[in-house]
């Protein structure tokens, strides 16, 4: 005897709301989902994210309250939650200058120079070599390279120099006891664009007493922007790179290569570089 199966029927209230979801509906959705999944990328792995976990676990518990009508503990809940709301443009200030930073960014808006392979390969080869013999001697060096994010207001607190990267002429920049040895060198694609420059010390309180002022305004820097910035200490002669807010230390010369060389292979033409290589080809 054949034995009649029957899919459970769907509730009445529950097909009236799917007969009113449209395919805008659905768009809309994703472009909501899209936006918090890059809200939490960019959250994740610094400071802030621990406090949103924290406001979700008070908003979690004032609603549990509000169920069970707990209402002296729900009317303080709620009065607190608000309270935070209103606090929270400054408490994710260097997060919200972030986001809007990463906002401005983009292909067409990138300040990022281009470079063929051949190019990135010689800039990767000039910064070891230079790196290495700054290790070598325990010659402090601050070198920051600009990614996608520009930074005009990073290097205009040094002096413009605007020269072709060579790892001499590196090593002339940061000799001991001269003007641009303490700041910090910008290199933009293959060219030095500027030297003793000043960057933003981090306020992370929960790092090493070993770093140093140097290390700290690598890691400084690299909280604010997506740039990477090689750090060699001028007490141990170690090598170090901070990025997204971390610092990877005491990296020999292949690990420095293979982080360095991303940093120049990823970079994407802007629209300018766009119009300015057409025209070259004319």
């Amino acid at each position: 005897m054949p034995i009649d199966f029957q899919l459970p029927q769907v509730p009445f209230q529950v097909r009236g709301i799917l007969s009113t979801v449209g395919p805008l509906d659905i768009l809309d959705i994703l472009i909501v989902a899209i936006i918090l999944y890059k809200v939490y990328e960019m959250l994740q792995d610094t400071r802030a994210i621990t406090l949103v976990k924290g406001l979700l676990v008070l908003l979690g518990i004032t609603l549990v309250c509000n169920w069970m009508e707990l209402h002296v503990i729900s009317w303080l809940l709620q009065k607190t939650v608000t309270l935070i709301f209103v606090a929270l443009p400054i408490v994710f200030q260097p997060e919200l200058r972030r986001a809007l930073e990463h906002l401005g960014q983009g292909r067409f808006l990138g300040n990022a120079a281009l470079l063929d392979d051949e190019q990135a390969r010689s800039v990767v080869h000039e910064l070891v070599r230079a790196v290495r013999t700054l290790a070598s001697t325990k010659t402090g060096a601050l070198l920051v390279i600009e990614r996608n994010m520009g930074l005009n207001d990073i290097s205009a607190t040094g002096i413009q120099i605007d020269g072709l990267i060579t790892a001499e002429f590196l090593l002339n920049v940061f000799i001991p006891n001269t003007p641009l040895h303490d700041g910090a060198a910008v290199i933009r694609g293959n060219r030095l664009i500027a030297a003793g420059c000043l960057l933003p010390l981090t306020e992370n309180r929960t790092l090493s007493t070993e770093l140093g002022t140097r290390h700290r305004a690598a890691i400084g820097l690299s909280e604010q922007c997506d740039a990477l910035i090689v750090v060699v200490s001028e007490e141990t002669g170690t090598i170090s790179i901070a990025e997204n807010g971390h610092i990877m230390r005491h990296l020999d010369k292949e690990t420095l290569q293979a982080m360095l060389e991303p940093a120049f292979s990823s970079m994407k033409p802007g629209f300018r570089e766009l119009v300015e290589n057409w025209r070259k080809k004319k």
